[in-house]
């Protein structure tokens, strides 16, 4: 599975940890993350991780390209409900597009746990299975 990974400023830490354990069921996945969070969980796990631009120049916009080209199955994406960001059109976006595109995204840490179980137990098979399906 390609599983995609943003966690906005105050939920870097959150996110880390987070990767850090459940770092043995991500090391068997493609993994891809906006600059700083991806920079930050690779020097606290060593995943391997495909780091794009910063979020704030257009992070959020790859990854939200490669949704729309059906290139990722899974988002995980720590927002601070708490913030107002200049990107967040940026992030609605993604969100609009992993909407239409079918693909689970996870924008807490109660929802990643969920998303990340499932993940283990095999749920999310029906991506490799048909990742075109819509519903």
């Amino acid at each position: 599975m390609n599983i995609a990974i943003i966690a906005q400023n105050r939920k870097k830490e959150l996110m880390v940890q987070f990767c850090i354990a459940y770092c043995g069921l991500l090391a068997k996945h493609n993994l891809c993350a906006t600059a700083t969070t991806g920079k930050m969980i690779i020097d606290a796990t060593g995943l391997r991780i495909d780091c794009l631009l910063p979020g704030s120049t257009g992070g959020e916009q790859q990854i939200a390209a490669r949704v729309s080209y059906n290139e990722i199955d899974l988002v995980l994406m720590f927002r601070d409900p708490m913030e107002k960001y200049q990107n967040d059109t940026q992030i609605n976006d993604l969100l609009r597009s992993c909407d239409q595109n079918c693909i689970p995204v996870a924008t807490n840490v109660a929802t990643a746990e969920m998303l990340i179980q499932g993940l283990a137990r095999g749920d999310l098979a029906w991506r490799e299975i048909n990742p075109n399906a819509s519903f």
